[in-house]
């Protein structure tokens, strides 16, 4: 096994411009992973190891759970402190890295499932806690439309590797998206701090149900907004004008699956 002690290694600076560059994932179809238990959570679904990257240290405390991710991995290295330092997006490394190949990014949406489309949210950490919000209600999958890189280290992060298990679905036009849903019979609905949208516990969720989350600054797009077949909004009585997008999410996910809503 190939031991890397330079920070200079075509390696080691092919993974940085991974961690830093969304570009770079998008073109080499390739993403980075931090931490044991997201290297252990890839495992899980389906995508490929290319590469795994570890100091000797972390493999002394963790050599059962390393050892499976070798067996799996198409090529491993050792690596110094220093280049761990070198590869890392966080503040305490735990000198565990991998380097994952993207999955065929296209999935069908299921007509009579139920999805939360994120336009244009730009904070990862928002994207992330979405996800797990998602994950934990079993809603069926994300669909993301514009904004941060939902293979972000940051939003892996934030996911707690709810972004590899949950279906991901990315569109670049979200108005056709939204369009091919109501042909097979989806409910489509936008949400909005406006009082005169229907309160969201009025809403009928029953069935199919795609539900737009906007930028947390301008929210829904106007365009968007139109193509939906209806506005929802979450009454506060609060002195907020507005939730943040990832607390909007979660609360029109847990009403999305109650079960007093699948009227179907």
């Amino acid at each position: 096994m190939e031991r890397i002690t330079s920070v200079k290694n075509p390696k080691v600076t092919a993974y940085v411009s991974l961690v830093s560059s969304a570009k770079s994932r998008r073109e080499s179809g390739l993403f980075v992973l931090e931490g044991l238990r997201l290297c252990l959570d890839v495992l899980r679904s389906g995508r490929t190891v290319k590469e795994l990257y570890f100091t000797d240290e972390a493999y002394s405390s963790n050599k059962a759970d390393i050892d499976t991710i070798i067996g799996v991995a198409e090529q491993c290295f050792e690596i110094s402190e220093s280049v761990a330092e070198k590869m890392s997006d966080t503040k305490t490394t735990q000198g565990i890295f991998a380097v994952v190949a993207e999955n065929e990014k296209f999935r069908d949406i299921n007509p009579s499932g139920k999805y939360i489309l994120l336009e244009n949210i730009q904070d990862p950490a928002n994207l992330g806690a979405v996800s797990r919000t998602a994950e934990a209600l079993g809603i069926d999958g994300i669909i993301v439309s514009g904004g941060c890189d939902v293979r972000s280290p940051k939003a892996l992060r934030a996911s707690m590797g709810a972004l590899l298990r949950i279906p991901v679905i990315e569109t670049d036009d979200v108005i056709e998206t939204i369009k091919s849903a109501q042909d097979k019979g989806m409910r489509t609905y936008a949400s909005t701090p406006r009082e005169e949208a229907t309160e969201i516990t009025e809403a009928d969720f029953g069935g199919g149900v795609i539900v737009v989350v906007g930028n947390e600054a301008n929210g829904v797009t106007q365009s968007t907004m139109e193509s939906c077949k209806e506005s929802i909004t979450i009454k506060m009585t609060g002195r907020a004008e507005s939730l943040n997008a990832g607390a909007a999410a979660s609360i029109i996910m847990w009403e999305m699956v109650k079960p007093s809503n699948d009227k179907c």
